[in-house]
């Protein structure tokens, strides 16, 4: 780095005393910050945060701090499980609207209850670049977490109960980020409320290790490009992973339990990977996919669910090979007239109900699979038509199809399907007892 002290001087380098100053300051910092021990009641938390400074650490008693909090400076908010900020029903709990702040160990509860005024219990704004909200048990907010415009935030380890009360579009989110780049979202336990997690508008995000329950989505995806989704685990909700019009996405190693409409649900989701994940317990559609382009879907488990993939028209080039759609009442549902291929490289997937034989014992079927033939789409039109499938007729039609391939209405064709079903390696089971 270099000055010029005068215009008819040489330029001076002053690398090392940069250094150096730059050295002092981060000293004279670290020596300045203190811890400051704060004792409950009605004000007195934010008069703490106003006297303290830059770099302090406030240490919160047990007991309750009534009234909303805004955290103005770079400061860390320490609690001991039994420290409670009280919102009263007003507003924001915390409103965190400096860089690098940390918030932990905490309970925080009543926010206000207005969703235009995007009530939560901890509201980050653009200036909360790097805010950390770490262990803390939200209750009774509307919304749990808002990252409304920080970059490189950290929402880890919060158990999060949202509202049972109102109709379910009409809660709040436990975790809501809006254009909030780089941000991660780990290991959270989200119950109730709207969704578990919504994104709209954002980059480079990461959820991975959540746990959601009870919800109408558990992780609910608009208009954020290039970020994962992994590991978490999603039960009893109305939907599991619903992904719209977000590109370039790792969804991987997630779990779907008793999701009730969809486990995986994709709407214009492109040029993702989609990878190592299970949907099961009684679904409607382990998997939907509309107007989704350029997707590797493989190395996924879906089982026990009324139909095992929804695969509309107008979904293109998508490569999904080596999954196991196991005991699905319809294994595939495909709307459109066209064959497309679902194998890759001599490798398609398994189909528990392809009565096929391996000759040469390797692995693969001797013929091809086609899941949905004219049957199926019999049955998906007319369902009391399931009672005629064991009927001479039912039967007669299959050969037909099978001898004469010109009757055959289009549709899924494995090339490759697979005697056993791939190994999934998804989070453990055990991550799925109530808790």
């Amino acid at each position: 780095m270099e000055f010029k002290l005068h215009p008819n001087k040489p330029p001076v380098s002053v690398s090392l005393a940069g250094g150096l100053l730059f050295c002092l300051l981060l000293f004279s910092f670290a020596v300045q910050a203190e811890e400051i021990q704060v004792a409950p009641g009605n004000g007195v938390l934010q008069a703490a945060i106003d006297s303290a400074s830059a770099g302090d650490t406030l240490v919160l008693a047990s007991g309750i701090y009534t009234g909303s909090v805004t955290i103005h400076r770079s400061l860390s908010l320490l609690g001991n499980g039994s420290s409670i900020i009280d919102g009263e029903g007003t507003s924001h709990v915390i409103t965190v609207s400096a860089p690098d702040v940390l918030v932990k160990g905490l309970r925080i509860q009543h926010s206000g209850n207005v969703l235009e005024d995007e009530d939560s219990g901890v509201f980050i704004t653009k200036q909360g670049d790097r805010a950390h909200i770490d262990s803390n048990h939200f209750e009774n907010n509307l919304i749990g977490i808002y990252l409304k415009g920080p970059e490189s935030a950290i929402v880890s380890n919060n158990v999060i109960v949202g509202s049972q009360y109102f109709r379910m579009n009409d809660r709040g989110n436990g975790v809501y980020l809006w254009n909030t780049p780089g941000s991660i979202i780990e290991n959270n336990d989200i119950r109730y409320g709207r969704d578990g997690i919504f994104v709209n508008v954002s980059r480079d995000n990461i959820f991975r290790g959540n746990r959601l329950r009870d919800l109408r989505f558990a992780i609910h995806y608009m208009y954020t490009n290039e970020s994962e989704i992994s590991n978490n685990v999603s039960i009893n909700n109305d939907v599991g992973y619903a992904l719209m019009f977000s590109h370039h996405l790792k969804v991987k190693g997630n779990i779907s339990e008793g999701d009730r409409e969809r486990g995986l649900f994709f709407n214009f989701a492109n040029n993702s990977v989609i990878d190592g994940n299970r949907v099961s317990g009684d679904t409607e559609k382990c998997v939907f996919i509309y107007n989704s382009n350029f997707n590797q879907i493989n190395n996924n488990s879906f089982e026990n669910c009324q139909i095992g993939i929804h695969f509309t028209a107008g979904s293109e080039k998508n490569e999904i090979f080596s999954n196991a759609f196991i005991n699905n009442r319809s294994q595939v549902k495909y709307v459109g007239t066209r064959y497309i291929e679902w194998s890759k490289d001599g490798l398609g997937n398994y189909w528990s109900d392809n009565v096929a034989f391996d000759i040469d014992n390797n692995g693969i079927a001797d013929q091809v699979y086609k899941p949905n033939d004219l049957v199926d789409q019999i049955v998906w039109r007319h369902p009391l038509a399931k009672l005629l499938l064991n009927s001479p007729a039912v039967q007669v039609l299959k050969w037909a199809q099978s001898e004469f391939p010109g009757i055959h209405p289009g549709g899924v064709v494995d090339s490759a399907p697979l005697m056993l079903p791939p190994q999934v390696s998804s989070v453990t089971s055990g991550a799925l007892s109530d808790g």
